[in-house]
């Protein structure tokens, strides 16, 4: 068997290592018309960091695991056909702000009607609106004339930081076709494929647009708890209660559950914020205001949740921050990955420089230059903005140090060393919970903590 992966990104990269490493039989070809990406595949340098990657990359590598820019010649020689491209927010025309931006599925769609010749099995694994297979298979259908098509549902659950670890041993593998003859055995080949190393009993198949719909409203339900615990964290701190302990005790309820009730500076990465966005568009577009305002809220929470915190900041240095330097730790929108996508530093590092601050970021897997362009946008400068290379560095000379992504090394830093740079008195704010506070204010620091009493 031969398989095709468009897209080397987050997704299309690490998911077909996997296969490769657990299907050595099997010949998988990643392809990307970007070439500078394609050679940091090919690198020791890969472009997507997640612990554990390099080990299953190098495994396969140049075995039967391909990365290529040749899209064509990859199209055409492979059997079943993974498209795993950007599906970002539309920021333009009608649905901008909320619906998806298919524009780069339709390319992958019209290539694969143009070049592909025989059956082909086609693999939905971007998160897409519903129905988003049908408009697929409308277009390979009225553009190949050397064709025959099954088109597959398989959305991506895996959690960026723990990548690998959701690859080897997924909660589920999700596969929607069509139910007919053709559509069944188009599913049965590729739940064959995870099959090799995922019990069957994990692998579901179900229909188009169930398939669809379950990826978005997976994320809709995880972003929920993260916004209904961060309105809690607001309440708690003007209460004096302990988000902490309020999230432990309801976590101990076998229908809620411990996972995703802690609280934070807000919710980032590729999928939340686009997939509820994107629900709330289809609702819309089906009559359903009430339900799209609903799952709206989830993200506006969370955009109250970063403005909130960049505000507390300005009110505990005594209401300016103008003309102040503002050490800001962490830029990955979570810990063990370089993606920075939706990150909340990025709405709180803008904040802090509309209030005129000097803002130094120090994060130990986001590059210089990504830092700048998340902040300013392409082919812009601003001196108030600087890159440190250590958190002694970033802290040196700071009125306030924040702390926006859960890096394990912000744990123990040299925090004397720290307090001893910092000017007087030296505000923290742990925008993750993780700083060990005690021990910090007997050094002398003051601290604030999402969700905690002022003491605590």
């Amino acid at each position: 068997m031969k398989i095709t992966c468009l897209g080397a990104g987050y997704v299309g990269g690490p998911t077909m290592a996997m296969i490769a490493a657990k299907c050595p039989d099997i010949e998988v070809t990643v392809v990307d018309p970007n070439e500078a990406r394609i050679a940091a595949w090919n690198s020791d340098t890969l472009p997507v960091y997640e612990p554990g990657l390099d080990d299953v990359v190098r495994a396969a590598r140049g075995r039967n695991l391909h990365f290529k820019t040749d899209v064509e010649g990859a199209i055409r020689s492979g059997e079943i056909i993974f498209v795993c491209v950007g599906t970002p927010t539309k920021t333009y025309g009608v649905g901008a702000g909320r619906a998806a931006d298919l524009r780069f599925i339709e390319s992958a769609a019209r290539m694969i009607a143009r070049v592909a010749e025989g059956p082909k099995i086609i693999v939905e694994k971007s998160t897409i609106p519903v129905k988003t297979a049908e408009a697929i298979l409308t277009i390979l259908r009225a553009n190949s004339t050397h064709g025959d098509f099954q088109v597959l549902s398989n959305p991506e659950f895996l959690a960026e930081g723990t990548a690998i670890a959701d690859l080897q041993q997924p909660d589920r593998i999700l596969i929607g076709g069509e139910r007919s003859a053709s559509g069944e055995a188009a599913m049965q080949k590729l739940v064959d494929v995870y099959a090799r190393w995922v019990p069957r009993e994990r692998i579901i198949t179900s229909n188009l647009w169930s398939s669809e719909l379950s990826k978005l409203v997976a994320n809709a339900f995880l972003a929920q708890r993260i916004s209904s615990i961060n309105s809690i964290s607001a309440l708690c701190e003007a209460t004096g209660a302990d988000v902490d302990e309020v999230a432990h005790a309801i976590g101990q309820d076998s229908r809620i559950g411990p996972k995703f009730l802690k609280a934070s500076v807000g919710f980032g990465g590729s999928c939340f914020q686009k997939d509820i966005l994107n629900l709330v568009y289809l609702c819309e577009h089906f009559g359903l205001p009430e339900v799209a305002a609903y799952w709206e809220g989830v993200v506006k929470m969370n955009d109250w949740q970063k403005n909130r915190f960049t505000n507390q900041i300005v009110r505990t240095l005594f209401n300016t921050v103008s003309g102040k330097r503002i050490a800001v730790l962490g830029f990955a929108f979570k810990k063990d990955t370089n993606d920075t996508r939706e990150s909340a530093a990025i709405s709180v590092v803008r904040g802090l420089l509309e209030e005129n601050a000097t803002v130094v970021v120090y994060d130990p897997k986001v590059p210089a230059e990504e830092i700048r362009r998340d902040v300013l946008g392409p082919d812009r400068e601003d001196d108030r903005l600087v890159i440190a290379r250590s958190a002694v560095e970033a802290a040196e000379g700071a009125h306030g140090l924040a702390v926006l992504t859960e890096w394990d090394e912000f744990k123990s830093l040299d925090f004397p060393a720290i307090h001893r740079g910092m000017h007087k008195p030296a505000f923290v704010f742990d925008g993750r919970n993780i700083l060990p506070r005690d021990e910090m204010r007997k050094i002398g620091f003051q601290i604030f903590a999402i969700g905690k009493p002022a003491a605590a």
